[in-house]
């Protein structure tokens, strides 16, 4: 069944969605368990932090606020997030999951959830956050790992559905939290917004999916 890997982060997602036609296999989500993900042997399941530098929730943080402001071009694409990704050989191993193709099909997608697993990889976090391209596997890789959940921590990946499910196949969006404001809302850091750029923003917990926990040090 074709499904388009890539979601945009705002309400251009109904109307300018990155479309590759890739078919996406079911239940081939990073980290799990399915005959295509143990065709990946890169693919890994997270460390514990004492493996992984000990990355603080504050480090990844950091590395996220730093990027605020960069902006996609006017194609859609051109941000370090892209390029890096691009040249990762988690690029080649998602494409293969999802259908083919070569890396440069990434050059001008939707980038959310690029710019968190770039993130992770400029803190020293990559093991712990993970890398995927794709919103929804990302988020089964950390629910197959069971880090996966409801409470809105500093440093937690964030999936958003705009819809206002749970579930997991419907998610639009990824980010990273900052700070539960304690109001029914979460400041959150994230790439690909409706401004085309990397913000920081104040979500509504109603549009929460989910959370990936990424294992920090104490």
């Amino acid at each position: 069944m074709a499904k388009n890997i890539f979601k945009r982060a705002s309400s251009r997602s109904n109307i300018v969605t990155f479309a590759l036609g890739l078919s996406v296999a079911a239940g081939a989500t990073l980290g799990g368990t399915s005959a295509m993900a143990a065709e990946l042997p890169s693919q890994q399941k997270p460390v514990p932090a004492a493996q992984t530098g000990k990355v603080s929730t504050q480090s990844v943080l950091r590395v996220a606020e730093s990027q605020i402001g960069v902006k996609e071009n006017a194609a859609g694409g051109g941000t370090p997030y892209h390029s890096w990704y691009m040249s990762s050989p988690r690029a080649s191993e998602t494409l293969a999951r999802d259908g083919g193709g070569k890396p440069a099909l990434y050059a001008n997608a939707p980038w959310c959830a690029m710019f968190v697993s770039w993130v992770g990889e400029k803190a020293g976090a990559r093991a712990s956050v993970g890398w995927d391209a794709y919103t929804v596997t990302y988020a089964g890789w950390f629910k197959d790992n069971n880090r996966w959940g409801s409470e809105a921590k500093p440093g937690s990946v964030v999936f958003f559905d705009w819809n206002g499910a749970k579930d997991i196949s419907g998610i639009d969006h990824v980010g990273l939290v900052k700070k539960d404001n304690g109001d029914g809302t979460i400041t959150t850091i994230e790439g690909n917004t409706g401004n085309g750029k990397v913000e920081e923003r104040v979500r509504p917990t109603s549009q929460v999916a989910g959370y990936g926990y990424p294992e920090y040090a104490a």
